[in-house]
């Protein structure tokens, strides 16, 4: 007996020493599987889009992350301006999130005063992270006979309101098509439509010719040939469409306009709060799984410093409020 009985000892402090150190491994999770709360990302647009997307991988990792419900809640109106008010006035604890393209950085500009309850987008909402980067694509119905940037401007100076759709008002979407026809010396006709999905059908289906998309709306309509591919309406070409030429390359410049999807919570969450879910979704950006869905989908992950988010939706806020000016863009 007394030989069994230190054993026994051993191995019963050893199984105290183990759980106690699985339980300092992991605080947080303990802690937040224990509060029961469900973590809402609020998309400001109809599912199916970019941003659907990118905020159901996100929330499918992030679950199994931090131990508790995460769950996507789409809200559109008001060129997303309604369902960021939303998260804007959620309370600031970490349960209520934004993820939104910057068109929630231009809508401001081109609705009227006092759109989305007065919402003030640079100090309601603070940033989070960058999720991703979307190359912003003019796409043609096939039977428009519009393949390549000459032949789009043939197409212009046939018609020089040819119609364009967009995911709506506001959109950087919107705005591509306002500078295209002032850099072509035209006024394309608007066709705003709720969200991107709406407008990838109306396009699909012959009631636009025209499309400006980012390219993670319209990756599986572009490969099964429904929508073709024209310019792209970057700098630089996009490593993710490699083939396709700028609209710069085809002569017509001053056509650039970006898109990036960015996670937000209500201003005022806590500093601790919002460092950790930087880091929460961060980790969830670096799996490989999680890179290959998005990448498949048009989306190159970004991630990084909260910083990051704040000066891109600064610059951004700055730079579409002086085109909207310059070029006197205003919600159709």
């Amino acid at each position: 007996m007394q030989s069994i009985l230190p054993s026994r000892t051993l191995r019963l402090a050893g199984g105290i020493v183990a759980l106690l150190g699985l339980a300092l491994a992991t605080p947080l999770v303990m802690a937040q599987s224990a509060s029961g709360r469900t973590v809402t990302i609020v998309v400001p647009f109809p599912a199916g889009a970019g941003p659907d997307l990118a905020a159901r991988t996100i929330a499918e990792k992030l679950a199994l992350r931090i131990g508790q419900p995460v769950i996507v809640d789409n809200k559109p109106g008001v060129g997303g301006l309604s369902g960021a008010s939303f998260v804007a006035r959620a309370p600031a604890d970490g349960n209520t999130l934004l993820l939104a393209p910057n068109t929630l950085v231009i809508s401001p500009h081109v609705l009227p005063r006092g759109a989305g309850g007065g919402l003030d987008v640079l100090k309601d909402l603070a940033p989070i992270v960058t999720v991703a980067t979307t190359p912003m694509l003019l796409a043609a119905n096939p039977q428009a006979g519009i393949q390549n940037t000459e032949q789009l401007l043939a197409a212009i100076r046939k018609q020089p309101e040819l119609a364009y759709g967009s995911a709506g008002n506001g959109s950087p979407m919107h705005f591509a098509g306002v500078m295209l026809g002032s850099a072509a010396g035209a006024k394309l006709l608007h066709v705003p439509y709720r969200g991107v999905a709406p407008s990838v059908v109306a396009a699909m289906g012959g009631e636009v010719p025209l499309l400006f998309v980012a390219l993670g709306g319209v990756t599986g309509q572009l490969k099964a040939g429904k929508l073709v591919p024209v310019a792209v309406a970057e700098k630089s070409r996009s490593k993710l469409l490699p083939n396709v030429p700028t609209l710069a390359e085809g002569g017509v410049r001053g056509v650039e306009v970006n898109a990036w999807y960015g996670l937000f919570a209500p201003a005022g969450t806590p500093p601790a709060v919002m460092v950790q879910l930087n880091q929460d979704v961060n980790e969830v950006l670096r799996l490989p799984d999680v890179r290959e869905r998005m990448g498949a989908a048009g989306l190159e992950v970004v991630g990084g410093k909260a910083q990051v988010l704040s000066e891109f939706a600064k610059v951004d806020f700055e730079r579409y409020g002086a085109i909207a000016r310059e070029l006197g863009i205003k919600a159709d």
